[in-house]
C-alpha cells in the first residue's frame, strides 16, 4: 500500500509539473504571438476607422464606425489589380530566376571539387556582408553601359547569375542541404548511365524542394518590399504596388501640407495603403504555409 501511495503521489507530482511547464511554454507563447500579431491587428482596424476617429478621445482600438472610405480613396488614385499584377510578375519572375540559379550553384560547390574552391565559398559570405548600398553605384553605372536600366531585365539578368538580393544566403543553404544528400545516390545515377543534369534535376532537385521553396518565398518578399533599388533600376516604368502606394500617399500628403493636422489626418490611409501592400504576401504565406514550414526544419540539416 505504501509503494502504491508513493507511485501514486509521484505519478501526480510529475503531471503537475508538467502541465505547469506546458502552461509557461504556451504562455510564453502566446505573449510572444501577439506581440508579432498586434501591429498587424492595429493597422487592419485602423485602416477601417474614419479619420475623426483620430481625434476622438474615446476611440482607441475599435473604429466607431467601420468605413470603406480609405480603401475607396486608393482605388481611385491607382489601378490596383494592374499594379498588383506587374509586382507579382517582376518579384515572383526574379525569385524563381534566383533559386534556380543559386540551386545550380550550391550543387556545384556541392559535388565538385576545384581549385581555390574555399576563396570562392569565402568570397559568396563576403558578398553577404557586404551591404547593397556600397555596389548600387556601380550596379547601376554597368547596367547603364549595358542598357538595361528602364527594364525588369535589370532584375532578372543579375537573378540567374547569382547577383540578385540576397543571393550569398541561398548559395550557402542550398549547399547545406546538397551536402546533406548522400553522394551515394549521384553514383549510382552515374552507374545507370546518367549525366551530371540529370542527376540534378531527376535525383537531387526532388529531394531539395524544400531549400527551393524557402529560396523562393524569401526572394519573393525580398524582391516585393524592394521599392528603392526598383526606382533606381528601372525608373518611373516600374508601377510596383509599392511604388504606387508611395507615390499616392505623397501626393495626399503634398495636397493637405497646409493643415497642420494632415499627418493623423492620413493616418487610416495610411494604414489602409499598408493593409493592401502585405495582403498579397500574407495569402502567399497562407496557400504555402505547410512548405515553408517544412523547408524552414529541413534546410537547416547539416552534412554528412
Amino acid at each position: 500500500m505504501k509503494k502504491q501511495l508513493l507511485s501514486n503521489r509521484a505519478r501526480i507530482k510529475t503531471r503537475v509539473r508538467e502541465t505547469l511547464s506546458m502552461t509557461a511554454v504556451y504562455g510564453l507563447l502566446a505573449v510572444f504571438g501577439f506581440v508579432f500579431v498586434y501591429p498587424l491587428i492595429y493597422i487592419i482596424l485602423v485602416s477601417f476607422m474614419p479619420p475623426e476617429d483620430m481625434f476622438n478621445p474615446s476611440v482607441r482600438f475599435l473604429p466607431s464606425a467601420f468605413s470603406l472610405d480609405n480603401y475607396a480613396l486608393l482605388f481611385e488614385r491607382i489601378n490596383f489589380f494592374k499594379s498588383i499584377g506587374y509586382s507579382v510578375f517582376l518579384a515572383g519572375t526574379s525569385a524563381a530566376l534566383q533559386s534556380f540559379a543559386c540551386g545550380l550553384m550550391g550543387f556545384a560547390l556541392s559535388r565538385y571539387s576545384f581549385k581555390l574552391k574555399k576563396l570562392y565559398l569565402l568570397l559568396i559570405l563576403a558578398c553577404f556582408i557586404i551591404p547593397s548600398q556600397v555596389t548600387m553605384i556601380p550596379a547601376y553605372l554597368g547596367f547603364s553601359r549595358l542598357k538595361l536600366t528602364g527594364s525588369p531585365l535589370a532584375f532578372f539578368i543579375p537573378a540567374i547569375l547569382c547577383q540578385g538580393f540576397k543571393s550569398p544566403i541561398f548559395i550557402l543553404i542550398f549547399y547545406s542541404f546538397f551536402n546533406s544528400i548522400p553522394k551515394a545516390l549521384d553514383e549510382a545515377g552515374e552507374i545507370d548511365g546518367a549525366s551530371p543534369a540529370r542527376i540534378f534535376f531527376s535525383i537531387l532537385v526532388p529531394l531539395a524542394l524544400p531549400a527551393f521553396t524557402l529560396s523562393f518565398l524569401f526572394s519573393f518578399v525580398w524582391y516585393w518590399n524592394e521599392t528603392y533599388l526598383t526606382v533606381i533600376y528601372i525608373g518611373n516604368s516600374a508601377k510596383t504596388l509599392l511604388n504606387q502606394m508611395g507615390g499616392v500617399l505623397s501626393t495626399l500628403a503634398n495636397e493637405a501640407i497646409r493643415d497642420p493636422l494632415a499627418s493623423k489626418i492620413n493616418v487610416p490611409v495610411y494604414m489602409a495603403s499598408a493593409a493592401l501592400c502585405i495582403a498579397p504576401l500574407l495569402a502567399l504565406y497562407i496557400v504555402m504555409q505547410r512548405q515553408f514550414v517544412e523547408s524552414v526544419d529541413r534546410a537547416g540539416i547539416t552534412g554528412e
